[in-house]
């Protein structure tokens, strides 16, 4: 284990938290209210899926590469519909909640899961990038992604819930949209 795997691990942490920053950014301004506690749970689910998902892809890699191949192709089908469904969902609530005058719903912990799984799935191609690595490098490399992700989403959820409070009633409108378009974004970058 070296300087540079050190290095690549944190470049890959930061390139694969992205999408989790931004639906980290859409769940803070959808509950401007959230409590230190609730961020940093956030924040470890995704970094947990950030963290397994290349560890998972390693192992494929490792074993069963071919099957991993044909999976890899829906990986922008999921991604799209898991974000496009939650997105959708904190839309209706926040058009919902804005007509009420209503609060809208905390996120749950089933579409904090599905966030997880759909901002993390792409993650399981990085198992291809460090295929040469022994089981304990790809286990310290996936750690450092994983640690890397928890700071990115924990300043994403902050920096949303600051813009949420501005935003007041309409921030569960454009989380939602946010969350959207994410998933447009993951789809059209890996299918073209």
């Amino acid at each position: 284990m070296g300087f540079g795997m050190i290095i690549n691990s944190i470049l890959l942490g930061i390139g694969l938290a992205m999408d989790a920053f931004s639906v980290s950014l859409a769940n803070g301004l959808n509950e401007p209210g959230m409590k230190k506690g609730r961020i940093i749970t956030i924040a470890g689910v995704f970094s947990l899926f950030q963290f397994a998902m290349p560890l998972i892809g390693w192992i494929c890699v490792s074993t069963v590469a071919r099957y991993f191949a044909l999976f890899e192709k829906a990986v922008p089908w999921i991604a799209l519909v898991l974000l496009t469904y939650i997105g959708g969902k904190m839309l209706y609530d926040g058009i919902k909640g804005g007509e009420d005058g209503e609060e809208v719903p905390a996120l749950g912990i089933g579409e904090l899961m599905l966030q997880g799984v759909a901002t993390s799935i792409d993650a399981l191609s990085v198992g291809f990038t460090i295929a040469a690595y022994s089981l304990a490098e790809a286990f310290i490399s996936c750690v450092i992604i994983g640690i890397v992700t928890f700071f990115i989403c924990f300043t994403g959820i902050t920096i949303g819930k600051k813009a949420g409070t501005a935003l007041a009633g309409k921030a569960g409108i454009l989380g939602g949209v946010i969350l959207i378009f994410i998933g447009i974004e993951i789809f059209v970058s890996n299918m073209f």
